[in-house]
């Protein structure tokens, strides 16, 4: 057997350790989940109290989104820096700190401004939580495990949104910002005092240290302990993030980002807007709120159908094929008639295929970018990819405002994820779901950085 402590991972079957370390992505993924449609529980409380219209809350919509941008591409690469633990407990912070400022803010700018706060931390968790979910499980499981974090997202929709829903009856707009403080606090001693340091990182980087923290992993998880670091030249472990734009990366790189991009206007077109629709249609806001649970509810059982199926067909074609779907659901939904239920129905399908299509995106960026820049890589990918949800309700809300009526609206609005299914095409990806033209060897993508041959 292998001493290089990554190889014993990836090839032996998964410890209990390594099971709940995904069950905590899992849970951390649900507080992102909550974290982003907690504006969009609390928009027609926050639109009526400020007396917004469509464009003004369209902005509102999009604070966090902005933050998330900018945290998942600067906090993405700290967590290939620093660590992936170190990341997440920084980011859990400032989600608690956002989330209650916002209850007491007395302007529509303090609001934005903890939002964007907010989102920094949430932009951040989610770069990290993809490198570890994928460095913590085997190679066989690996894009199940993906699949399953994927499915605290709207998890956290759905538990959550049918708690502050049922809240929200009897408290003002500020009682969803609560809750989701209290939920936050909770995780920060859980990933403290449970959450090791990725061996893949430490392996990789090599800190202070590193031989015993390993070591002590190892141990955690039932391996032997290993007597040395695996030899890594120095030049190597300090590839920083423009290793992302060398001649091996850089058109994986971009492909992948502008997919990403391309896909997410649809999801938060579905996340941001459905609440106001609904109200708009004349039903109260709780009501609405069930609107968007049925978007979670659907979107979690999409993240189940695309785990239960990525051992079974190619990881392109799956992807490609939600992708579609996630377009053909959209306009559907923007078709329904005021009828509660089958308002329901359709948004609920549109966000089992959204969210699906998210899991595929997960996978293959995990696949794609190697350990030294998976979190950099996989921060840089959603936090611009993050462009698109930050001008999708903006785009929506003008086009709303503007006169288009719904049907329109949706048609262009999930129109991203078709063209995302197209570029998706050009995506060269070998049998296990690694990019060809990246290169599917770790060490020979941080030669061709380095300007080095790769090995024969």
């Amino acid at each position: 057997m292998s001493t290089d402590p990554r190889q014993v991972l990836d090839d032996s079957a998964m410890s209990r350790l390594q099971y709940i370390i995904v069950g905590l992505t899992v849970g951390l993924n649900a507080l992102d989940g909550f974290d982003v449609l907690a504006i969009s529980f609390a928009g027609p409380g926050i639109a009526a109290e400020w007396e917004l219209g469509n464009a003004g809350l369209g902005i509102v919509l999009s604070m966090e989104l902005i933050g998330m941008a900018v945290g998942s591409v600067l906090l993405g690469s700290v967590a290939d820096r620093i660590g992936r633990k170190p990341t997440i407990m920084g980011c859990l912070f400032a989600m608690a700190i956002g989330m209650f400022m916002v209850t007491i803010t007395s302007s529509l700018t303090e609001l934005s401004i903890w939002r964007v706060v907010t989102g920094l931390g949430i932009g951040g968790m989610l770069a990290a939580l993809n490198a570890v979910t994928a460095e913590f499980s085997s190679r066989k499981q690996r894009a199940r495990m993906i699949a399953i974090m994927t499915i605290g997202y709207p998890v956290g929709g759905v538990v959550g949104g049918s708690i502050v829903t049922n809240l929200m009856q009897y408290f003002d707009w500020r009682v969803v910002f609560y809750f989701g403080t209290a939920v936050t606090i909770v995780f920060i001693p859980l990933i403290h005092f449970i959450l090791p340091e990725s061996v893949h990182w430490l392996a990789r980087k090599q800190p202070e240290g590193a031989l015993d923290r390993i070591n002590a992993t190892m141990k955690r998880l039932g391996h032997a302990a290993i007597e040395q670091l695996p030899s890594i030249e120095e030049a190597a472990r300090k590839v920083s993030t423009s290793f992302l734009f060398s001649r091996a990366m850089i058109a994986t790189t971009i492909l992948v980002t502008a997919i990403y991009f391309l896909h997410v206007v649809t999801l938060y077109y579905i996340l941001k807007w459905t609440p106001k629709v609904v109200v708009d249609m004349g039903f109260p806001a709780y009501l609405a709120g069930e609107a968007l649970t049925a978007a979670s509810l659907g979107g979690a059982l999409g993240c189940v159908f695309f785990g239960v199926l990525s051992t079974r067909f190619s990881l392109k074609a799956l992807t490609i094929f939600t992708f579609a779907m996630a377009w053909v659901f959209t306009a559907i939904f923007g078709r329904a008639p005021a009828e509660l239920g089958t308002i329901k129905l359709y948004v609920g399908m549109a966000g089992f295929f959204v969210n699906a299509g998210i899991v595929g995106m997960y996978a293959i960026l995990a696949n794609v970018f190697p350990t030294h820049a998976r979190a950099s890589g996989t921060g840089f990918a959603i936090g611009i990819g993050r462009g698109g949800s930050v001008l999708s309700p903006i785009i929506a809300g003008f086009l709303l405002e503007g006169g288009l009526e719904l049907p329109g609206v949706s048609l262009i609005m999930g129109a991203g994820s078709v063209v995302a299914a197209f570029l998706l095409l050009f995506l060269k990806l070998d049998s296990s779901g690694s990019s060809q033209g990246a290169g599917s060897k770790e060490e020979d993508e941080v030669g061709e950085a380095l300007g080095k041959p790769a090995p024969a």
